[in-house]
């Protein structure tokens, strides 16, 4: 049974509560508890804690449109305001700052440093690698991450990103095959929409 380590009730204790012909009063006075206590575990048919977290979290973001932004972050390792500006311009424009970290969070990537020394560890190199400053603007990374296929998707889909090493400018799409013509579409718009050559 699941009781909280501070309660000052036990599950013998809110049954005999929950069953005692006493009033709220009554029984408050008996056990030296508050009248909402008595009150609580009379209305309650279990008498294990609940959970605290929200019933619902206040989140602006869809299922799917969360998973967009942890694949996001573990393919680009953005910090999250980049990631913030991200999701805003691709994914959805009213995306907050603290529901982000939220989404990070939950799904156990917010810790940047904790995610490259986890990718090191599994790769076993321990060499020094080129960070994203050395190189000039114009050197683009173009990645293509199946995305997780969402209980109403009959097939999955392919995340496309690509990212200027130096400047950090993303670019992204989204498709549902991963064809040449895709590829060539996606690199296409790139070049269009880059801010430089």
């Amino acid at each position: 049974m699941n009781i909280h380590s501070q309660a000052r009730t036990t599950a013998q204790l809110r049954s005999e509560i929950h069953d005692s012909p006493l009033t709220n009063a009554a029984l408050a006075r008996k056990y030296n508890v508050t009248k909402a206590i008595i009150s609580k575990w009379r209305s309650r048919d279990s008498f294990e804690d609940k959970s605290h977290r929200p019933d619902r979290l206040q989140t602006t973001l869809t299922t799917e449109q969360e998973m967009l932004v942890v694949e996001l972050r573990k393919m680009l390792f953005l910090p999250l305001d980049d990631l913030l500006v991200i999701t805003r311009r691709f994914i959805h424009d009213e995306a907050s700052r603290s529901g982000i970290d939220r989404t990070l969070r939950r799904y156990g990537v917010s810790n940047l440093n904790t995610m490259r020394r986890e990718l090191e560890e599994a790769s076993g190199e321990n060499t020094p690698k080129k960070t994203f400053k050395d190189y000039k603007p114009g050197f683009i990374h173009i990645d293509v991450k199946y995305l997780p296929r969402m209980p109403d998707e009959k097939q999955r889909r392919y995340l496309f990103v690509a990212i200027d090493r130096a400047t950090r400018w993303v670019y992204l799409e989204i498709f549902s095959h991963k064809t040449a013509a895709n590829a060539a579409s996606f690199l296409a718009q790139v070049i269009k929409r880059a801010p430089f050559k």
